[in-house]
């Protein structure tokens, strides 16, 4: 008896159904919108009523490609898009025009240290090497952007690791930076997406100085474990003297709108190696050596 082939699939392929689609055939049928097939119609999928539909792919999308890129775990890095790289503050307090634009520009400055602190985290985080069964570990993952966001994608390419960056569409164009790497360059719509990819395989979290949107990001973090609705993992913040006058967190605890202990779910920071010692130390606590490729 011969042997049966079953073959993988009964149905066309959809790449092959949709050329089908696409009607030779010019007739007040086959022109009109409603004809189209409901995947290829841009002008159907774009619909207000359609926006489930829109967050179920732009869930899907990066988690199938992160998938098959095989990275299990993230080291996220959060931080401002303003903060120049050490080298390019000089020409920011040049081209001020007013004394409240120079102060600002000194400011920036005085931070361009932590561009190169998160550079070199990116670059020992990525020493990692993968697990047996060749996963990828502790994958740098940034907005995408300038700045820290670049530092941090700026610091695997140094070590010719390929790194995430999962940007945003923004009123104002914001471009990848260079160093992301392109099959690992995502754009995101809805925020809410985005802020979810970042959690869904981090294992840390760096966060820098930065504005709204760094504080969307950390606070987030920070409430979802403190409400337990993801596992606990090292946090840290870099420049102390940045959070403590931009956020009075004792007094946050003295109010009691939070509990003294949930000021233990981060670890204040300075430097590239105080933060990689701190997370390396809590996954050792839990039995899991990080170990350089």
């Amino acid at each position: 008896m011969t042997d049966l082939v079953t073959p993988k699939r009964v149905f066309h392929p959809a790449r092959e159904d949709a050329a089908v689609g696409n009607h030779p055939t010019q007739v007040p049928q086959t022109q009109h919108p409603a004809y189209r097939l409901a995947f290829q119609d841009m002008d159907f999928l774009l619909r207000e009523d359609l926006r489930p539909v829109r967050f179920q792919l732009e869930l899907l999308k990066p988690e199938l490609l992160l998938d098959e890129a095989g990275i299990e775990s993230t080291f996220v890095f959060y931080g401002s898009a303003r903060i120049p790289e050490p080298d390019k503050a000089d020409a920011l307090i040049a081209a001020a025009g007013t004394e409240y634009q120079r102060k600002v520009a000194e400011s920036l400055k005085a931070k361009s240290k932590y561009y190169d602190e998160a550079r070199r985290l990116a670059r020992m985080v990525s020493r990692i090497g993968p697990k047996a069964d060749g996963k990828r570990q502790f994958v740098v993952c940034s907005g995408g952007g300038p700045s820290i966001m670049e530092a941090a994608n700026r610091g695997a390419h140094d070590e010719g690791q390929e790194s995430v960056g999962l940007n945003i569409t923004l009123r104002h164009e914001q471009m990848p930076n260079p160093y992301v790497t392109p099959s690992l360059s995502f754009q995101f719509h809805y925020f809410s997406l985005r802020k979810m990819h970042f959690l869904i395989r981090a294992r840390a979290v760096a966060v820098f100085p930065g504005g709204y949107g760094t504080f969307d990001e950390c606070f987030e973090l920070l409430t979802l474990i403190q409400t337990g609705k993801i596992k606990p993992m090292p946090i840290v913040l870099f420049g102390r003297d940045f959070w403590e006058r931009v956020v009075n967190w004792e007094a946050l605890a003295e109010e009691g709108t939070i509990n003294p202990d949930d000021l233990d779910l981060f670890k204040f920071v300075e430097t590239a190696e105080e933060a990689w010692d701190y997370v390396c130390a809590y996954w050792g606590e839990k039995g899991e050596t990080l170990v350089a490729a």
